[in-house]
């Protein structure tokens, strides 16, 4: 064997070197000091694989509350008494020509924008509840917590309890390739008949509140019908069918088990009970498709999930701060690992989350924002985990047809993106659906977050359409003023809701980095840049200024007194974007400052934090950063005991998403960061960051 060069020796004892002084990170010990351990039996906690969730209450199934919810399953209520479907736009909108300001629908038109605004929406698919004999429900009170745990690091939930002072103990997983939820139930209870399993399956409703969704009573609406029941094979597959929509389930269960099967296709609620055991295993898989065979085993299931979330927390990044003096530490770093959690769980299937992702129907009936799919997604980017991320922003190649139709029904070129969609794209009716903009240069963002992670043709070609349609609308929608040479947004509503004006700060910004980021994707691909694209940028309105710090709009100079609550927008133009031309540092930084005092941080949004210290860590502030993702803001800026966020109306996992994107920037940096470790974080010696498999931000 000929003897190494010497320049790889000396590679070789630098980097065995480093590593000795540096060694990595036990991700175990990271992941497992934030098991959940929260022995509240109506709490319920999700189980997923990103596609499929099964919400476990404190018995370790839905025994109390809970629902179980896919990115797949997806309903719409019969249409109104005499609207027929051609009375339906395809677009979400009657609107025709260009943009003049909010979306007005016609008179006459009220049942047609309400259902419109209820459907598509995303339903219970069934519950799994322990019963007591006959099928008679269990009461909160009856029911004594003794101890409860979801292990991260297996995915797999364990809670111990008892009924009537009988010992009950449930193991619960989700499997992490099919759409099943597996139960290992042991208790003296089920061989003396006192504990039964129920299988019950709703009507869809969209009432928020109750302990499950759907209609539970409403037997007549929906059919479930029986294709195989066999006591042989243990196992028993139904047809559901509610109104357009067919889904099926199988359930198969241990020796022992013995079903008592719907009277009909009218009743809904499959009821398992022991004789002889005391040990029930059961698995529940819900699929969109006709099953052929039989299904996986609990075990086998069991040990699939563990090394499915071993793999998952071994790879991609991680941040540990156990080492920091400062006593937050423990709460961010939690906060890091359940969101990572969470959003594995939940948010990393075919579609983009809702706002409550697969945990309930949420206030817009599970429709995914366009807006905030940079919320759910991005953070995959920086935390090397891109292939979960992937499934879903197909999404935009799936609405080309809609955003083509949408844009020219409106008078324009390119690809218009809608606002709040289902899997057909169809947006639903709300004011500001035309005007609220920001959500346009997504598709262009998250185009970059991929081409720097895998540089090469194939993601050139996979997001070249998607960009020259949506830049081709950008270009298309500002308005030019003749006098002044100046182009305009207008109408915009900007992030933060607040109305409608013109030339709003976050957008200007976002509209030059997009159009610009436009041109350099053609340049990769060889092309000749487009000179519209080029005008429109260098000549768009300045962001707007007032006392020296950027306001709203112009319009809206009481940016900071009467407007100083919701999104803070001004702080993104440095934030969630890198340095662009056109935004004044200097201007940014007095921004920043300008925003922190003056917000009204209880009225803001749980993404609005993680906003906010994106830009404290661009302008070297880390402390402020530090003090936002941890800001005491009530319920706004809360992670619950699963690590949710809970900055909605609802579960809001915009908040998760954002907070996992804030810190990996200020672990491993941004373009044009400063050259120290973690320039996000304060580097006086108060935080130890300890980071790894992470990517730099824009």
């Amino acid at each position: 064997m000929k003897p190494l060069p010497a320049g790889i020796l000396l590679y070789l004892l630098v980097f065995t070197s480093s590593m000795a002084l540096e060694p990595r990170i036990d991700r175990h010990s990271l992941v497992t000091r934030h098991n959940i351990e929260w022995n509240d039996i109506m709490g319920q906690i999700p189980l997923g694989n990103g596609e499929f969730c099964f919400n476990a209450d404190g018995t370790g199934l839905q025994t109390l509350g809970g629902n179980t919810m896919s990115h797949w399953a997806w309903h719409s209520f019969p249409l109104p008494e005499g609207v027929t479907p051609d009375q339906i736009p395809s677009t979400g909108t009657f609107q025709k020509g260009p943009v003049r300001g909010p979306d007005v629908f016609p008179e006459g038109s009220s049942e047609i924008r309400s259902w419109m605004f209820d459907n598509p929406h995303i339903f219970n698919l069934g519950r799994i509840r322990l019963t007591k004999a006959g099928g008679t429900e269990l009461k909160p009170e009856e029911v004594e917590i003794l101890a409860r745990k979801m292990d991260l690091w297996s995915g797999i939930h364990t809670s111990m309890f008892t009924i009537n002072n009988q010992a009950v103990r449930v193991t619960t997983c989700v499997h992490p390739d099919i759409d099943m939820v597996t139960f290992r139930i042991e208790s003296d209870l089920l061989s003396r008949g006192e504990l039964e399993i129920s299988v019950d399956f709703p009507y869809p409703d969209i009432q928020r509140g109750s302990s499950w969704s759907g209609d539970f009573n409403r037997g007549n609406s929906h059919r479930t019908l029986i294709l195989r029941s066999s006591g042989g094979s243990r196992q028993a597959d139904f047809h559901r069918q509610i109104d357009s929509v067919d889904y099926y389930v199988s359930i198969r269960y241990s020796r022992g088990g013995k079903p008592a099967m719907p009277a009909d296709d009218r009743s809904h609620s499959f009821t398992i009970r022991c004789e002889g055991s005391s040990t029930l295993e059961l698995e529940c898989v819900f699929s969109a498709q006709p099953f052929a065979g039989r299904i996986d085993y609990s075990r086998t299931t069991m040990k699939k999930c563990a090394r499915h979330w071993q793999a998952f927390w071994k790879n991609g990044g991680a941040i540990d701060l156990s080492g920091s003096k400062d006593p937050r530490w423990k709460e961010l770093e939690r906060r890091i690992v359940l969101s990572q959690y969470l959003l594995a769980a939940q948010s990393a299937g075919s579609y983009p989350s809702s706002e409550a992702g697969l945990m309930e129907v949420d206030p817009w009936r599970g429709q995914f924002h366009m807006e905030m799919t940079w919320w759910h997604l991005a953070h995959y980017g920086l935390w090397d985990r891109w292939s979960m991320a992937e499934e879903a922003l197909d999404c935009y190649r799936k609405f080309i047809p809609s955003a083509t139709a949408l844009s020219q029904q409106l008078g324009y070129k390119g690809l218009k993106w809608g606002k709040s969609v289902g899997p057909q794209g169809r947006s639903a009716p709300w004011l500001g659906n035309q005007v609220l903009l920001w959500k346009q240069p997504h598709p262009i963002f998250f185009a970059e977050l991929e081409y720097r992670l895998y540089p090469k043709p194939e993601t050139l070609e996979k997001w070249s359409r998607i960009i020259e349609g949506t830049a081709l609308h950008m270009a298309d929608y500002a308005v030019f003023d003749s006098k002044t040479g100046i182009y305009h947004l207008d109408p915009v509503m900007p992030p933060s809701e607040q109305g409608i004006t013109r030339d709003a700060v976050f957008d200007l910004a976002y509209w030059r980095w997009g159009l610009t980021q436009a041109q350099t994707w053609r340049k990769r691909m060889g092309r000749e840049p487009e000179p519209l694209w080029d005008k429109v940028s260098d000549n768009l309105a300045p962001l707007p200024v007032d006392s020296g710090v950027y306001v709203h709009s112009a319009e809206w100079n009481d940016t900071y007194i009467n407007r100083a609550w919701e999104h803070p927008d001004p702080v993104g133009v440095f934030g969630m974007l890198p340095a662009i031309e056109g935004v004044d540092r200097d201007t940014a930084h007095r921004t920043l400052l300008k925003v922190w005092q003056t917000w009204d941080w209880k009225r803001c949004w749980g993404w609005d934090f993680p906003w906010f210290a994106m830009a404290a860590a661009r302008h070297g502030e880390p402390d402020l950063a530090i003090e936002a993702l941890l800001l005491d803001a009530g319920t706004k800026n809360h992670y619950d005991e699963r690590g949710v966020c809970t900055g909605g109306p609802c579960p809001y996992l915009p908040g998760n998403g954002g907070l996992l994107y804030a810190v990996a920037m200020m672990a491993a940096g941004w373009d044009g960061a400063p050259d120290r470790h973690a320039p996000g974080f304060p580097g006086d010696g108060t935080w130890t960051v300890r980071w790894e498999g992470l990517k730099p931000a824009l």
